[in-house]
């Protein structure tokens, strides 16, 4: 199907649906969809049976995510030097299976000890299995078409909630909350197939390049050369995972990626309790809540309609933006104009990171070290989403809901700034070093 890797003949172009790229994309938008859905959104539906039957308190429950959030994290930094050397086939396999024999730990938890060693399973296996993995197998796969492989990936996985968080209130009403959990076990064990079954290193491994086709803008040897951590590639000032850090867009973008997660995961946490503080109806309230969610699969589009016009940097910095400003409508307009252009302004923004960040790290570093470094921007992800809910709450508790929103607004318009300057920075690098094919990754 091509030329052997690192022979000097041109690699024979593929059709899209034969690449084996974009079958690896579904696969993992399929069981993206199910690991977060079982690992993570399910507990909210399971958390008031378990309290109930367990006789703990909701804060010494929700500690157990609490944990497997901060694992997640930890655990990927591991998993990103793995995926670098390795590739994403077996630490994938396994963690679906360390996520289903998690989940069975679950159901059989009778106490809190138990309760927080299946989550301490849940959290090492969702590093193995959530995005940052998939991230990792896209940017081996794809240069050109990267937004695109990105954005069918986390718009089916955008669903995960809306699937999962029903079907496990419909199992627990028939079976019971520990069969439940049994039943999602054995979904998630099922991941494992295709992960074992689909999932390659690298396009070289098969002869072919990223895309399925050429890219003129490289050397053929360069295309079809498999990612090598001790590569620089063209970037060769910030040779290994270490001193890409000391590309001032990257450390732009992780902050900036850590501070939209803390302007997120806040709003998440207290918008409803804010809406009926104000006196707004409790469907109003829970309709606003759920269409962040809804309206982030619509960001998505718009993101990728836009970027390729504009530059997916700067159309994310105006996305991110837009979210402060609808934090500022939220005080500013009368109710309910007020959550409606919250929702719809906060909302596009909810979700363009998933999709952003990815990409423009891909631009940023060799792919050799493209998950060791994205991994550890997921883990100052993982630390925002820690510290919201403690931070905006005693903010709230505090000084009142304004300071907590003013503060909210202000992680999202100094994210957009960020984010900007990540891209100016970038720009720069290009300029004196003279990388302008890997910069082109970043528009469409």
């Amino acid at each position: 199907m091509g030329g052997r890797p690192g022979s000097r003949e041109r690699p024979v172009a593929v059709r899209r649906r034969e690449f084996p790229g974009w079958r690896m994309v579904w696969a993992l938008a399929v069981t993206e969809t199910v690991s977060y859905g079982v690992l993570y959104y399910s507990f909210a539906v399971f958390l008031v049976p378990m309290r109930e039957e367990l006789g703990a308190s909701t804060a010494q429950l929700s500690g157990a995510l609490t944990l497997a959030l901060a694992l997640t994290g930890i655990g990927g930094v591991v998993v990103g030097r793995w995926l670098d050397r390795f590739g994403a086939r077996w630490v994938m396999t396994a963690g679906s299976l360390l996520g289903a024999a998690s989940v069975v730990a679950w159901s059989q938890a009778h106490g809190l000890l138990q309760l927080y060693v299946a989550f301490t399973g849940i959290g090492l296996a969702s590093a193995a299995v959530l995005y940052e993995p998939a991230y990792a197998v896209i940017n081996t796969w794809f240069r050109r078409d990267r937004h695109k492989a990105l954005f069918t990936l986390t718009v089916v996985a955008g669903f995960a909630s809306t699937i999962f968080l029903p079907a496990s209130q419909l199992l627990i009403e028939v079976v019971g909350w520990r069969p439940a959990l049994l039943v999602l076990a054995g979904v998630v064990a099922a991941c494992a197939l295709p992960h074992a079954l689909l999932l390659r290193r690298s396009p070289a491994d098969l002869g072919l390049v990223p895309d399925g086709r050429p890219d003129d803008d490289l050397l053929p040897t360069a295309a079809a050369a498999p990612p090598d951590p001790d590569d620089d590639g063209d970037l060769s000032p910030y040779r290994g995972p270490g001193a890409a850090w000391r590309r001032p867009p990257v450390r732009w973008l992780t902050l900036a990626s850590a501070l939209q997660m803390i302007s997120n995961a806040a709003v998440a946490v207290f918008l409803v309790a804010y809406l009926l503080e104000t006196g707004a109806p409790p469907g109003l309230a829970a309709v606003a809540a759920g269409g962040l969610g809804a309206l982030s699969v619509t960001g998505r589009v718009v993101l990728t309609v836009l970027a390729a016009r504009l530059g997916i940097g700067h159309v994310t910095a105006a996305m991110v933006a837009g979210q402060a400003v609808g934090v500022a409508m939220l005080f500013l307009l009368p109710q309910p104009a007020a959550t409606v252009v919250f929702v719809l302004l906060f909302g596009v923004g909810f979700g363009v990171l998933n999709i952003s960040r990815p990409v423009l790290l891909g631009a940023y570093v060799p792919a050799g070290v493209f998950a060791s470094v994205s991994a550890h921007q997921a883990l100052a992800g993982q630390f925002g989403r820690v510290v919201a809910p403690i931070t905006a709450g005693a903010l709230i508790t505090g000084f009142g809901y304004g300071a907590a929103f003013t503060v909210i607004a202000g992680c999202a318009l100094v994210a957009a700034v960020l984010l900007v300057a990540s891209e100016r920075a970038a720009d720069a690098d290009d300029g004196q070093d003279g990388h302008f094919g890997r910069r082109g990754t970043t528009r469409g």
